[in-house]
């Protein structure tokens, strides 16, 4: 009921978990933008949510590897809903699935898109989250709380994600500004690019988009600082700061040495 005429700027919105949450938040009655690079695909999701019964849908073709395209995303957002009451990071770019190869360029890509737009679309979204007393939702990866194999630049760019708006969420309740930080660590998810990249190279089961979504946005709306998906991965990153063992860890991963 809380997210009935709830305003809603979701990013990653064209595929994947952003395009489960765009269809919940649809069914919830929720007013949103939404946003990604393509907009064939962006118009088919809000033709979509509108039937779902979304209040007011809206879209914003934007690349955030460009350091200009959030001010102008949350701008957008702001005009169109009249202010923000949820803004929920989730676009992420492409990762190579692969031992490091010695690419920095593609580092500092991947940590433009994946965390300073991120710190950039939170920073132009802050004062109308103030004002309405919103809610601040960051999509990460247990890779951001646990180093694994083949996820370098990943793993960088979502450990610095937890490392921001972890200290942004005591920052704000330093300056008793009632706005929530929900940072949502992930297990392996079966959206189509997971699962492409990953195989042949991983042992695990992927769990299933839509219901990561579901929890992505209950975790919101009951302002949680952090929401762990599958449920069990909470026990699972406990167990590793207590006892971390490497080669546990590798077995899930297929690599023979050259």
């Amino acid at each position: 009921e809380s997210l009935v005429g709830a305003r809603v700027l979701l990013t990653g919105a064209s595929a994947g978990i952003g395009e489960q949450m765009a269809y919940h938040y649809a069914r919830f009655g929720a007013e949103i933008v939404l946003t990604a690079r393509r907009e064939a695909v962006l118009q088919k999701v809000m033709e979509k949510c509108l039937t779902l019964g979304a209040k007011k849908v809206f879209l914003i073709p934007a690349d955030m590897s460009s350091p200009s395209e959030p001010q102008k995303v949350v701008q957008f957002a702001v005009q169109k809903l009249g202010g923000l009451d949820y803004l929920v990071l989730n676009h992420i770019g492409a990762n190579r699935f692969q031992m490091w190869a010695g690419d920095v360029e593609f580092t500092r890509w991947l940590m433009q898109v994946n965390f300073f737009s991120y710190v950039a679309l939170a920073t132009a979204a802050l004062p109308t989250l103030e004002e309405n007393n919103g809610s601040l939702v960051v999509v990460s990866s247990v890779a951001g709380k646990i180093a694994t194999p083949f996820t370098t630049s990943y793993s960088a760019t979502k450990f610095a994600l937890d490392g921001f708006f972890s200290s942004l969420r005591h920052e704000l309740m330093m300056q008793k500004k009632n706005v929530s930080v929900t940072l949502c660590i992930l297990g392996l998810i079966d959206t189509d690019t997971a699962m492409e990249s990953i195989r042949g190279k991983v042992h695990l089961t992927a769990s299933p988009a839509a219901e990561a979504a579901l929890a992505i946005i209950l975790g919101g709306v009951t302002r949680l600082q952090e929401v762990f998906y599958p449920w069990w991965l909470q026990q699972v990153f406990y167990l590793w700061v207590l006892a971390p063992s490497n080669e546990v860890l590798q077995s899930y991963y297929n690599y023979s040495s050259p």
